[in-house]
């Protein structure tokens, strides 16, 4: 098997919309990637490299495991290797980054592939996905494209609460909610830069949501997709990502059928492979997660199979990787990226869980207790990590 270098690179989403070879992330986001460096080791084939900001961060993230046996066993780099890459997701500046440092094209996408994966990322293809659905019963979901105000204020009218969409956006971000009672020239300026910039821009109902979760899909790159697992996961009142419910595939299904039948979940998988396969071909090779959510509409719950779509990387297939690798069977808990606004927050937080919540071992697995996945400092923003608990 080749050798494969795999990159954090959470600005990602943000680089896609702005794709130029020259976009600068924010500061923050920057933390976020070297605070995060490593994260990469624990989804990554046994062997691969993993490019960190800095080889001392490995080292401290070494001292501060609590059970080094389950250190994956990778190599580090902190240089650009001339290799082939694994990033969390593509974009045109990534690829200027490691064309400047000397990575060989054959170990790159071409510009041709690029702007295939930046078509296939836009939220237009969800109304493609969701038309698969149209005539699948205990289902909700629609999306409209617009590509002027005329008609963005048509479909407000008609709705009583809808959510606006930038077509290309980073997660949690490019959304406004309205209706045609709260429409004011902040939103009309909000919607004119999207449709100047973009072109278009999405028009969805907004739905009484009771759960979020996601299907997650591999493309082989050669016209296959096919199914990987389930992602219960958390968000905050902006829509931004907390943390996975670390549970097995039939554990989350158990939950999600309280509200929705087992068969729906099995029709709505089956479908979703055969329209991802028609939409992507040959255009991406690689992880995708297909958010979706469980619904009350009218006194009866119905299931939205295609709210976003990420194609990349994403944290639903960390965490479902991370569970089935290394957490025992009779356990489960939650897969936590927390973010720390002042310097010295990460660090006293690291201490206090390691001290109250021990990490306990059965049968060679994670069974319970406080597991850091990503180094911690006085400088720490952003930290990964895992609280576990047994049945």
């Amino acid at each position: 098997m080749r050798n494969e270098i795999y990159l954090f690179n959470p600005e990602n989403d943000m680089a896609l919309a702005n794709f130029t070879p020259y976009y600068k992330a924010p500061s923050e986001i920057i933390r976020m990637a070297n605070d995060l460096s490593v994260l990469p080791a624990w989804y990554a084939p046994e062997g691969s490299t993993i490019k960190v900001d800095s080889l001392s961060r490995v080292s401290l993230w070494r001292e501060q495991c609590p059970a080094s046996d389950f250190l994956p066993d990778v190599i580090w780099s902190a240089e650009w290797e001339n290799m082939p890459y694994k990033p969390w997701g593509w974009s045109p500046s990534l690829l200027y980054t490691l064309r400047k440092a000397g990575v060989n094209d054959s170990f790159l996408l071409s510009d041709v592939q690029m702007g295939q994966i930046r078509v296939l990322s836009g939220r237009q293809c969800c109304v493609k996905i969701l038309e698969s659905f149209s005539r699948m019963d205990g289902l909700c979901g629609k999306a409209m494209t617009c590509n002027s105000m005329t008609q963005v204020k048509k479909y407000i009218t008609s709705l009583e609460r809808c959510v606006l969409k930038a077509p290309w956006s980073g997660s949690g971000r490019g959304i406004m909610y309205v209706s045609s009672k709260e429409w004011n020239d902040s939103a009309e300026g909000w919607v004119s830069r999207v449709l100047r910039v973009q072109g278009e821009i999405m028009v969805e109902p907004l739905y009484n949501k009771v759960c979020d979760f996601a299907m997650e899909f591999y493309a082989d790159g050669n016209g296959s997709v096919s199914f990987v697992g389930y992602s219960l996961f958390d968000t905050d009142a902006h829509g931004n990502y907390k943390g996975n419910f670390l549970l097995s595939d039939g554990q989350i299904k158990k939950i999600l059928s309280q509200y929705i039948p087992d068969e729906v979940f099995d029709n709505v998988c089956r479908t979703m492979e055969e329209s991802l396969a028609s939409l992507l071909n040959r255009g991406y090779c690689g992880f995708l997660g297909v958010d979706m959510m469980i619904c009350l509409e009218d006194g009866r719950y119905l299931l939205h199979p295609c709210v976003e779509i990420n194609l990349r990387m994403n944290m639903g297939v960390v965490s479902h990787t991370i569970f089935n690798r290394y957490v025992h069977c009779l356990s489960h808990g939650k897969y936590i990226v927390k973010y720390y606004s002042e310097d010295g927050e990460a660090w006293d937080a690291f201490c206090q869980m390691k001290a109250t919540y021990k990490l306990h071992l059965c049968d060679g697995k994670l069974a319970e207790g406080y597991m850091p996945l990503t180094p911690v400092k006085q400088d720490t923003h952003y930290h990964a990590f895992l609280l576990l608990d047994r049945t």
